[in-house]
């Protein structure tokens, strides 16, 4: 009788666990959508191929094989300490948030 609440309280875990990551899965694309569209459109336009002032400041076409291939230490730290024209957002993201926006630079690939 132990074993099977046990086994009961177990398959009850795993699956609040798989929900739970499911569910959040979502939220985090959307985070990150928001956080690009407030942070990065202005320059990198929605598709990330760069606005009209982002192109007048040479911003990189995010779809690019040279962005593409760019590993998430080398997206994060351009985020974090700004480059070339580029502000830092260390200060005003936190590194999850970072975190999110290099993920959704990899989904903008052509």
């Amino acid at each position: 009788m132990k074993m099977k609440r046990l086994m009961k309280a177990l398959v009850c875990l795993v699956a609040s666990v798989i929900l739970m990551t499911t569910a959040v899965r979502p939220l985090f694309a959307a985070d990150a959508a928001s956080l690009y569209k407030g942070k990065c459109v202005a320059c990198h336009a929605a598709d990330g191929t760069g606005s009209a002032v982002g192109k007048k400041i040479g911003v990189r076409d995010f779809r690019s094989p040279e962005v593409q291939k760019q590993s998430d230490a080398e997206l994060t730290a351009a985020i974090a300490k700004g480059h070339n024209k580029m502000p830092a957002y260390e200060k005003s993201l936190q590194p999850d948030e970072i975190k999110a926006l290099v993920a959704y630079i990899h989904t903008l690939q052509k």
